[in-house]
């Protein structure tokens, strides 16, 4: 987690916390901070004539000042987010369980630390990312076993954790008159006395300043419709949009998406025609479908798109390598596959932690003679 051309975030221990990595992006963003306003809400973008030209009309309002502004742009990248709208399951009964049982059910979206979870019988729902984190971090403080609902596996290392029960995807939430704080899973298994309960099942897709857009961007929430390479709007590739795909390694997609978006929009790039843009559109969708699987890279697609993405920064012309980051590497794929037991192993050092700056230091070193 580091952008390639600012490498102190290695200075870290080797999993940085929250206030280190929030220090390291301000200071990154020190030479273009002058650029910035803060305190400004965008409540709207759209497209109208301006001066004979069609251009993005960007409305804003300062939320110190109350005072709304409106300003002309040739081309708008969002960047936003899509981590704001929460999913959460409407699995039977939880409605109820939740009215008799308020504050048990929880989302990662307000998750900040495992205190509260202390001696805590605890069911963490979700294997991505954050449910890994989270669970991971909650088994230092809570009963054991946590328990891990889930619906698939995940390229883990294929270690077994003592403090932590896999389990299948929760089906029902028995209703208060049958058991207390009781959830059944997809296997037929009965938990009760369940203490706390974090769903870490991703979030829906939300642009509200863009909703005029014709065709619209967003219908179901669980994709973003009308895009070419999970980046340009079809329709008006002066939109663009960053960091949409999801179980990704951010910083490093994120570069490789701005050097593509820099290198086109400067005229150094072209895009395919608008066909071939909404051909790759169905091709996505045959393969993946169209609904939350369409934004998905997971297992190491992330990687492929990622390095696909600098292949086609580096064919601008005139050439140059500018804020162009490297490829991933073997090394890098099998890091990643090992990180779930890299997490672990971290994690069980205790206060020791803090002076782990590399996986090696942990174990895990990359097997010799393997091709980086």
């Amino acid at each position: 987690m580091r952008h390639t051309d600012d490498p102190t975030l290695e200075e870290q221990p080797l999993f940085a916390s929250h206030q280190s990595v929030l220090q390291y992006l301000n200071k990154y963003a020190e030479e273009v901070r002058h650029l910035i306003r803060f305190h400004t809400q965008v409540y709207d973008i759209r497209r109208e004539d301006n001066d004979g030209q069609d251009r993005w009309l960007v409305c804003t309002k300062d939320l110190v000042t109350n005072k709304a502004s409106e300003r002309y742009y040739d081309a708008v990248a969002v960047a936003s987010g899509h981590h704001y709208v929460p999913i959460l399951p409407d699995i039977s009964g939880i409605r109820l369980w939740n009215k008799a049982y308020p504050n048990v059910i929880s989302h990662s979206k307000y998750y900040r630390t495992p205190d509260m979870f202390k001696n805590k019988k605890v069911v963490v729902v979700g294997n991505s990312a954050s449910g890994l984190d989270i669970a991971t971090q909650i088994g230092l403080v809570s009963k054991h076993p946590v328990l891990n609902s889930k619906r698939s596996g995940n390229a883990g290392s294929g270690r077994i954790d003592t403090w932590k029960k896999e389990m299948p995807e929760i089906v029902e939430f028995l209703s208060p008159s049958h058991a207390r704080q009781a959830v059944r899973f997809a296997d037929g298994q009965v938990v009760s006395d369940v203490e706390a309960i974090i769903f870490c099942t991703g979030y829906y897709y939300s642009f509200p300043f863009l909703s005029s857009l014709e065709p619209p961007l967003v219908v179901t929430g669980e994709r973003v419709e009308n895009t070419y390479e999970h980046l340009f709007w079809t329709p008006h590739p002066s939109l663009a949009f960053v960091g949409l795909p999801y179980k990704i390694i951010p910083f490093r997609t994120c570069e490789g998406q701005a050097a593509v978006i820099a290198r086109i929009w400067s005229g150094r790039l072209a895009l395919p025609s608008e066909s071939k843009m909404k051909t790759w559109e169905g091709k996505r969708i045959a393969s993946r479908g169209a609904g939350k699987k369409f934004h998905e890279l997971g297992n190491l697609e992330d990687f492929r798109y990622h390095n696909e993405m600098v292949e086609w920064a580096l064919q601008a012309q005139p050439k140059d390598i500018d804020r162009v980051p490297p490829k991933w590497s073997k090394r890098d794929e099998w890091v990643r596959n090992n990180i779930p037991a890299i997490k672990r192993a971290f994690a069980d050092k205790g206060e020791g932690r803090y002076r782990i700056r590399s996986e090696d230091e942990l174990g895990f070193e990359y097997p010799l003679g393997v091709n980086a």
